[in-house]
C-alpha cells in the first residue's frame, strides 16, 4: 500500500506549488532564510526573532562549534528547555554536519555524564538552568548561548548522513538512540505541512512538547519553520501553557494527556484561556479519546490525531476525519509505502532510521535489510486506507489455550464511554489463577459529589455490559478502579509496567 494524494490535497494549490521536499539540514536552513526572511521566527515571549535574524545566529554558532574543532558526525549534545537558544544550536550543529543530540532536561545529572560517554559526544552545549551540574562532564562545556564573533557557512552533507540521535523505547522497549538522517526528519518536518486550508506563513505555533522528544523536535519546530511559522515558547510546557492567553496560538502540537490538561482548564477559565484564536491541535503518541475530540469540536477547535514512532520520523499516519473515524489514527503521509505481516505494520520511506546506535543486533531486529522497519503494532486498513491500531506484539496476552489477546482492543470498548478517563487491561492473579483484569481511572467530575461505592459500581456494570460482546476467554475477570492517576510514560501514555 502506497499513499495517496490525501494531506496534499489538503493545501490551496498555490501554497502547495510552493512546497518542496529539503533532505538536508544545510539546504534547509539556507531555504528558511531566503524564504521567510522577514517573518517572525522564533519568540520567548518576551523577544521574538526573524528568520534572518535566527540564520545570522545559527551561523555564528556553526562558527562556534567549527573553531572547537570538531570533525563531520562529531556528535553535539544539547542540555536545555524548549528554548529559542536549543533551537538555534540544533540547527547549527546539523547544517554544521555534526550529530545532534537533543538529552530529556529532567534526566539526573549523573544519566546525562553517562549518555555523552556512551554516545562519544564531544561538546555538550547547556542552559544556564543546567550549567552547574554539568562542570564536570567528561566532553568539552559550553553555554547555549554562546556565539562566535564571526559566521560559517554551511557545511556540504549527504542526505543519508546521520542528522540526530533520539532515545526511544523502541518495538522491544528496551531504552535505544535511534539515528536519523538528514533525509529522515526532514521529510518528517515536510510532512507536518499538511493540514486543512492555508498554511505557509500565517500561523503561530505554541510549543508544549520537550525538544528532546521526536514529537516536539520535529511536528512542533522543524514543521513549523517549514511554513513560516512563528514558534514561541516560556521554556517548558507548564510555563508555555501558562502563556496561552499571551500567545494566542493558531495551531499546536501536543499529547493526549497535555490535551486533558488544557481542557480541564478551558473548563475553570473559558475557552480565552487558550488565547481566542487556537485553530486546531495535532495530537498523538498515545490513544486520542472521542470524548477528548467532542470537547474541543464543542469550543470550535480541531483536534486531529495520528500515528507515529521515532524509527520513522514521528510522521506516519494522520487523520483529519475525526468526526467520522474517530478511532483511525488515519492515512500514510506521503512517499511512504506500508504493508501488513502477520498483523504487523511495516512501512518503509525516506523517512526511514538508521539503526539504533551501538546496536547492531536490535537494528536488525526492527529494520530489515531493504528497509522495512518492523513496528511492532498490530494495525487493520479498511477500504479507504484509513488505519487502525489493533495492538502491541510485545503487549500480547497468551491464554492458557495458547490464543493471543490483544489488550488494546479489549480497551477499546470501554474508552467509548465518556467517565472512562483512561484504562488498562492486563494478565492478572484472582483465586490462585491467572485472569484478564482491568484498572480505570475515571472522569470524576463525570459523577458529581456521587459516593465512592456508586462510582465502582458503575464500573462493574460497565464491565458486564463489554463482556457480553466479547468470547468468554477474553472477558475481564477482575477491575480495579484507581483513585490515583497511573504511572506514566515521558508522552503521558499509561505506562503498562504498573
Amino acid at each position: 500500500m502506497r499513499a495517496d494524494n490525501y494531506f496534499p490535497s489538503m493545501l490551496p494549490a498555490e501554497e502547495l506549488a510552493q512546497v518542496k521536499y529539503i533532505p538536508t539540514f544545510p539546504e534547509f536552513v539556507t531555504w528558511i532564510e531566503q524564504k521567510w526572511s522577514d517573518l517572525p521566527c522564533l519568540s520567548d515571549t518576551v523577544n521574538t526573532y526573524t528568520y534572518k535574524q535566527v540564520c545570522d545566529t545559527v551561523a555564528c554558532k556553526r562558527a562556534l562549534l567549527n573553531d572547537l574543532e570538531l570533525q563531520k558526525g562529531d556528535k553535539v549534545a544539547i542540555l536545555d528547555n524548549s528554548t529559542v537558544e536549543a533551537v538555534e544550536m540544533f540547527l547549527a550543529a546539523t547544517s554544521a554536519g555534526f550529530v545532534a543530540i537533543n538529552l530529556p532536561a529532567m534526566l539526573p545529572a549523573e544519566a546525562i555524564k553517562g549518555c555523552c560517554m556512551k554516545y562519544g559526544v564531544k561538546v555538550l552545549a547547556v542552559g544556564p538552568t543546567f550549567m552547574e551540574t554539568m562542570k564536570e562532564a567528561p566532553c568539552k562545556v559550553i553555554a547555549i548561548a554562546d556565539c562566535a564573533d564571526h559566521a560559517a557557512p554551511v557545511a556540504t552533507v549527504d542526505k543519508d548522513d546521520p542528522a540526530a540521535i533520539f532515545f526511544t523505547g523502541g518495538t522491544t522497549g528496551a531504552p535505544k538512540g535511534a539515528i536519523l538522517p538528514h533525509r529522515a526528519l526532514l521529510r518528517g518536518a515536510l510532512n507536518g505541512l499538511y493540514a486543512p486550508g492555508h498554511q505557509l506563513g500565517c500561523h503561530r505555533y505554541a510549543c508544549v512538547l520537550p525538544l528532546s522528544h521526536v514529537f516536539g523536535l520535529i511536528y512542533s519546530t522543524l514543521s513549523v519553520l517549514y511554513k513560516g511559522a512563528a514558534w514561541y515558547s516560556a521554556g517548558n510546557t507548564k510555563d508555555t501553557i501558562g502563556k496561552l492567553p499571551v500567545i494566542k496560538p493558531t495551531m499546536l502540537v501536543a499529547v493526549p494527556g497535555i490535551c486533558e490538561i488544557m481542557m480541564g482548564l478551558v473548563k475553570m477559565y473559558g475557552k480565552q484561556f487558550l488565547g481566542g484564536e487556537l485553530q486546531v491541535i495535532i495530537s498523538g503518541a498515545a490513544n486520542v479519546p472521542p470524548k477528548l475530540i467532542g470537547e474541543f469540536d464543542e469550543i470550535g477547535i480541531h483536534l486531529f490525531a495520528g500515528y507515529g514512532m521515532t524509527e520513522g520520523a514521528n510522521l506516519t499516519t494522520g487523520n483529519v476525519d475525526v468526526k467520522s473515524r474517530p478511532t483511525s489514527v488515519g492515512k500514510l503521509y506521503p512517499e511512504q509505502e506500508a504493508k501488513v505481516v502477520d498483523g504487523e505494520l511495516w512501512f518503509r520511506g525516506d523517512n526511514v532510521f538508521l539503526g539504533y546506535y551501538g546496536e547492531p543486533e536490535k537494528t536488525a531486529e526492527t529494520l530489515t535489510p531493504d528497509g522495512w522497519v518492523k513496528t511492532g503494532d498490530l494495525v487493520r486498513f479498511d477500504e479507504e486506507g484509513f488505519m487502525y491500531i489493533v495492538g502491541r506484539i510485545k503487549n500480547l496476552i497468551i491464554l492458557s489455550n495458547g490464543e493471543n489477546v490483544c489488550p488494546e482492543s479489549i480497551e477499546e470498548p470501554f474508552y467509548d464511554d465518556n467517565k472512562v478517563r483512561d484504562c488498562l487491561v492486563k494478565e492478572d492473579e484472582l483465586d490462585g489463577r491467572q485472569v484478564i483484569a482491568i484498572e480505570i481511572l475515571p472522569r470524576m467530575d463525570e459523577f458529581g459529589n456521587a459516593p465512592w461505592e456508586e462510582v465502582e459500581a458503575y464500573f462493574k456494570d460497565l464491565v458486564g455490559k463489554v463482556n457480553a460482546t466479547l468470547p468468554s476467554t477474553h472477558q475481564v475477570s477482575k477491575i480495579t478502579v484507581r483513585k490515583e492517576d497511573f504511572k506514566r510514560t515521558g508522552a503521558l501514555k499509561v505506562s503498562r509496567n504498573q
